[in-house]
């Protein structure tokens, strides 16, 4: 058996924060992908996962002597209601591993069965929802976005019902914890308080360990994963990501992206932009994502405040203060990234005003997110970049309107034009996962077993700031008539 070197702490915290049992083995495993880089980041050797026994054991088959397999208990306001009992339904923490760096990390089967959380579902994972999710973490790496990684995806020689027979697929996923908003929520919902303090204490020593030295271990907690959303959510929104399901369940305390179901890229700038097909509401919509994350958060401080002071009124007074941390945290995160991505090195008073009227126009004429922003950089060196960043926009004067004001600003940035050029490009993707090619990958791997579209895009979009030659039609936006409007969950 492949020796894992698993050293599992979140087990050893009481029963009633999982519920230990085992995969539940599937037909015929079939290695798809192994995410080498990943592996030796874990300390272990690509070589010994790439046969059967790997495989084996990424589909649950086979459990390695140190794993301690368990199903994770959260709750979680889904859609902002609240469900009391959610938890690991398709999913087991094998272990933790303290990989090359120092780091702990979880390792995590994604569809290996039913577990007591499964409220009736199978357990089980779809192969598009899979490769789904290890395209888009490991695009979001490249991307340098906190985020879970995909360490393998297995085929399990079985059929999942959706909709229609759909060719069965386990992920394993790697995150720096799967603690989530929604775990707190759990507890605190069943006013078990020693369970919230003992997750605290647990998340302190894994995410938070500075915050042992405060005088408010418990405050300091809150105030970095307050901090951590912030930066998250700034984040996407400057490669226009779009997550999907903003739900506490799928707020991680560590600060990285999780759970990849119905999330995509913006295409065309639009604030209002939904794709989720649950998403009637447009509740998570691009421009929500912020005011989501805070919601979350204070989800978080709501559970938290029997440990923030002894009174209410004072908990929540602690709550408010740190909770009022996140507007300019995220603020100064987003706004940072923008001028970074229009050239900007320098702070001035009219930046805001000058991006905001850029986003303005772009969404009026119907702009490329992606392609305006990475053809800035040429335009930056001089006029002659224009022409590109002009066909982007319905009325190419839009854009020739602000560009004379942002030449304006540039002039009273210091450097070289080449070296502003070579750091706009080092924020600004070339490549993005587009949805109309992911669908056209997944589409290819599910129906045909073709998975040559998968490991091309996957190639593309984990260096997604290099240029190269022969990849135009991963950077060009769709077709009206290959436009995704919708995407689906994978449960």
């Amino acid at each position: 058996m492949i020796a894992f070197g698993f050293d599992n702490t979140y087990t050893r915290l009481p029963d009633r924060f999982y519920a230990r049992l085992a995969p539940t083995p599937v037909a015929n495993p079939a290695l798809v992908r192994l995410n080498a880089p990943v592996a030796r980041m874990l300390g272990l050797d690509p070589d010994a996962l790439t046969g059967p026994e790997g495989a084996a054991v990424f589909a649950g088959n086979a459990v390695p002597a140190d794993a301690d397999p368990a199903a994770l208990a959260y709750a979680g306001h889904q859609f902002g209601y609240f469900s009391p009992q959610l938890g690991d339904g398709r999913a087991l923490l094998l272990g933790e591993i303290v990989g090359r760096d120092g780091v702990r990390r979880d390792v995590q089967l994604k569809g290996s069965g039913p577990t007591p959380f499964s409220r009736n579902g199978d357990g089980r994972a779809a192969l598009g929802p899979v490769l789904r999710e290890y395209l888009i973490s490991e695009a979001m790496a490249g991307f340098g976005i906190p985020t879970t990684r995909s360490l393998a995806a297995v085929t399990t020689g079985e059929p999942v019902y959706r909709e229609t027979a759909l060719p069965g697929a386990v992920l394993t996923r790697v995150a720096a914890s799967h603690i989530r908003v929604g775990t707190f929520q759990y507890f605190a919902a069943r006013q078990d308080i020693e369970a919230v303090r003992l997750l605290a204490d647990y998340t302190i020593g894994r995410h938070d360990p500075e915050a042992k030295g405060t005088a408010d271990p418990y405050r300091a907690m809150l105030a970095g994963v307050v901090a951590r959303q912030a930066d998250l959510v700034a984040q996407w929104l400057l490669v226009g990501f779009i997550h999907g399901v903003m739900n506490t369940d799928n707020a991680a305390v560590s600060g990285e992206t999780i759970d990849y179901g119905p999330c995509a890229f913006m295409d065309a700038y639009d604030p209002g932009t939904v794709f989720s097909s649950i998403d009637e509401l447009g509740r998570y919509a691009y421009a929500n994502q912020p005011g989501i994350a805070h919601w979350n958060v204070t989800r978080l401080a709501e559970a938290l405040l029997p440990l923030l002071a002894p009174e209410t009124d004072a908990a929540v007074e602690i709550a408010k203060e740190v909770l009022a941390g996140f507007g300019p945290r995220f603020e100064a995160a987003y706004l940072g990234g923008l001028r970074r991505k229009i050239g900007l090195a320098t702070s001035e008073d009219g930046d805001g005003a000058l991006i905001k009227d850029l986003l303005s126009r772009m969404k009026d004429n119907a702009a490329d997110f992606t392609l305006t922003f990475r053809r800035l950089a040429a335009a930056a060196s001089g006029p002659e970049g224009d022409a590109a960043v002009r066909s982007e926009f319905t009325d190419p004067a839009a854009y020739d309107g602000w560009a004379s004001a942002w030449r304006s600003r540039l002039a009273r940035e210091p450097g070289a034009p080449a070296a502003r050029r070579a750091a706009m490009e080092a924020v600004n993707p070339a490549y993005i996962p587009r949805n109309h090619v992911v669908e056209e990958a997944l589409q290819a791997a599910v129906s045909r077993q073709d998975y040559g579209p998968f490991e091309a895009m996957l190639a593309v979009v984990v260096r997604p700031f290099e240029e190269r030659p022969g990849l135009e039609r991963y950077a060009t936006p769709p077709l009206p008539d290959q436009r995704v409007l919708q995407t689906f969950c994978g449960t």
